[in-house]
């Protein structure tokens, strides 16, 4: 959005037109003064004698239908017949028609008048598009003034010498038709042109400007002051989501975000700037900013390119696990074969007759703490042996309740299990694999802490929506005493555990699959106070 008008307009449509009306109305006025300056010249005692000397009453009476002509031509402006050919033909006719009488009355070419025609020539000329008629007007021009000298000199009004000036003035009519017939052709071509060139570069930045918007790197122009200038869908989703973008205008950096402020700020005073993710609030994915100089001005604006960060972030963690996963593999491998041998010899150890309780009790903790090592090779192994994510577009209600009959029916124990989602159309993206894993170990907690408080193998899945930052939220919810602030740290690290029977993998293998499907992992308390764990499937999900 751009809270500044842009650097170029949409060009006009009939801009030839346009111009044309603007001449012609000029030429409307300069008949009018004309009318009206003829009319003086007869009243005036200084220039009666030029004008009119042979026939004042025809003098006058050309004079006023003539700037009659004017008034009525002036009132055909507000309609579109001025921009008729015939008419504009019509119209110089009667210029001719009217200076030629002029001229015969007040003696022929001794007036003067008669070069008044090399101006309605000049006008035929620019105002009328077809060449033939424009040179049809100059040779009608010249060829009326030939005729009335010709008269006059017939009648004795003017000696046969008054024929050179009239060649002369003859020649100099047609030389000024063509040349500005040229002239007008080469401007008209040229004015093409840069219509033309206009429109393209018109066009650009239309172009442009529907590309920086609908980039999905977030682009904003800062100025040295702070104020954001401009700023694209992007850059208003990932810092603002929960303002429109046409309100995105004129407002401080800080306004966006405090973090996003001081790292273009520090890049101002140091030139230096190290990337460094940050999150704009709380349950919103991670966002990274590199600053530009826009150009040497004094104005100092940069370009601030913001990106999601989340893709970055799944990829390291693909690349991590990956490699966790190789090794681990090999060291579960080799861990797998001497244990089985351990938990074998204690088995037939304990199958003796001859062994002693005590003895006894050692074999059977032999095979416990075998079998607890046995589960978190197996989960170390689930994350070695695990695929990228294949995400599908999942219908939640649906695939909850399906899910959830399912995880009963395997139980085969009486566990109550509550659902509430009353979004029964929503769609998340996530590969149902990944998430029949993730639900499967969060629910397993929740019944397992329930069961130890209250001493009822219950869970609850509550399905929230939240508008501001366009996620879906999917809450696990026990009735467990929670997890201490000591431990929330370290609560989705591999192998911690507060139960003496877990491996300490489960919660550290869902954060993971979350994270690839692009989902985030959390723990808090709902408001009663219960535990919650609780999946934000980000934006692009939805």
């Amino acid at each position: 959005m751009i809270d500044r008008p842009a650097i170029l307009t949409k060009p006009a449509v009939h801009v030839g037109t346009q111009q044309n009306v603007a001449l012609f109305r000029i030429y409307v006025v300069y008949r009018a003064l004309l009318g009206v300056v003829l009319l003086i010249m007869l009243i005036s005692p200084n220039t009666r004698q030029l004008v009119g000397s042979l026939n004042p009453t025809l003098y006058v009476s050309v004079a006023l239908l003539y700037l009659g002509t004017s008034v009525a031509l002036a009132g055909s402006l507000v309609s579109r017949r001025h921009q008729s050919q015939t008419l504009l033909f019509g119209v110089f006719l009667i210029d001719i028609a009217a200076i030629t009488i002029l001229t015969d009355t007040s003696g022929g070419m001794a007036s003067g008048l008669p070069v008044l025609l090399i101006i309605t020539v000049a006008a035929s000329a620019v105002l009328i598009s077809t060449r033939t008629i424009a040179t049809l007007v100059a040779a009608m021009s010249v060829l009326a003034i030939l005729l009335d000298t010709l008269r006059l000199v017939s009648i004795g009004e003017a000696s046969i010498n008054a024929l050179f000036p009239v060649g002369i003035l003859g020649i100099l009519i047609f030389g000024v038709s063509l040349m500005v017939q040229a002239i007008s052709i080469r401007l008209g071509n040229a004015e093409e042109l840069a219509r033309n060139r206009a429109s393209d570069l018109y066009n650009l930045q239309r172009l442009n400007e529907q590309i920086v918007q609908h980039m999905q790197t977030g682009i904003l122009l800062v100025g040295e002051d702070g104020l954001v200038r401009v700023i694209n869908k992007s850059a208003s989703s990932l810092l603002a989501p929960e303002r429109p973008l046409t309100v995105e205008q004129g407002r401080q950096l800080a306004d966006y975000s405090s973090e996003l402020a001081y790292q273009y700020a520090h890049w101002r005073d140091s030139g230096l700037h190290r990337a460094k993710p940050f999150t704009v609030m709380d349950g919103a994915p991670e966002v990274i900013a590199h600053f530009r100089d826009l150009q040497p001005s004094e104005a100092r604006e940069a370009l601030i390119f913001v990106e999601d960060y989340t893709p970055v972030t799944q990829y390291a963690q693909s690349l991590k696990l990956s490699s966790l996963g190789r090794l681990t593999a090999s060291i579960a491998h080799e861990i797998r074969n001497p244990l089985g041998a351990m938990s074998h010899a204690a088995q037939l150890l304990i199958e003796s007759p001859d062994l002693k309780e005590a003895d006894r009790r050692m074999a059977e903790i032999m095979i416990e703490n075998s079998e607890r090592v046995n589960s978190i090779i197996e989960s170390v192994m689930q994350i070695s042996r695990r695929e990228a994510p294949k995400p599908e577009y999942l219908l939640l209600s649906q695939w909850l309740e399906d899910w959830a009959s399912h995880y009963l029916s395997n139980l085969n124990r009486p566990v109550e299990i509550t659902i509430s989602c009353d979004f029964k159309e929503l769609l998340v993206e996530f590969d149902p694999e990944n998430l029949q894993r993730v639900m499967t170990n969060l629910v397993d907690n929740a019944i397992r802490h329930s069961q130890i408080t209250s001493g009822a193998e219950r869970a609850r899945i509550d399905v929230s929506l939240d508008y501001v930052s366009h996620q879906c939220f999917i809450e696990v919810i026990d009735e467990g005493t929670g997890v201490s602030p000591v431990d929330l740290p370290k609560l989705f690290e591999p192998f911690f555990t507060t139960v003496e029977e877990g491996s300490g993998m489960g919660l550290f293998l869902c954060k993971e699959l979350c994270e690839i499907n692009g989902a985030h992992l959390s723990y808090r308390t709902t408001i009663k106070g219960e535990s919650c764990f609780r999946i934000a499937v980000s934006q692009r999900a939805l």
